[in-house]
């Protein structure tokens, strides 16, 4: 079994930034792909940002150029750099991580709130 604890979110201006960690803990053998989905209210959950084991990164184009996904494997722990904060990336936030059997685990969310 994999725990995954959030943490980073909160209520920030537009233009501003945050930073979210994602630290998985337990039975891991080994993690692939480490992602992070937002959904906002009455929206469908949408990939936001993934990253290889091999730090191949991928973006979804609304946050190109804004945001930053990272990961430590010596930490188990994904993190998400988020700047020029829109009211637009009002959502709460899940990590996901893939692991090397093919199971993937969810993080618990943590809400993002751009004020305009």
């Amino acid at each position: 079994q994999v725990q995954l604890v959030e943490s980073g979110g909160g209520l920030v201006q537009a233009g501003g930034s945050l930073r979210l960690s994602c630290a998985a803990s337990g039975s891991i053998f080994r993690i692939n792909d480490m992602d992070w989905y937002r959904q906002a209210p009455g929206k469908q959950r949408e990939l936001v940002a993934t990253i290889t084991s091999g730090g191949s990164t991928n973006y979804v184009d609304s946050v190109k150029g804004r945001f930053t996904i990272s990961r430590d494997n010596a930490k188990n722990t994904v993190y998400l750099q988020m700047n020029s904060l829109k009211p637009e990336d009002t959502a709460v936030y899940y990590c996901k991580v893939v692991t090397g059997w093919g199971i993937f685990y969810w993080g618990q969310g943590t809400q993002v709130t751009v004020s305009s």
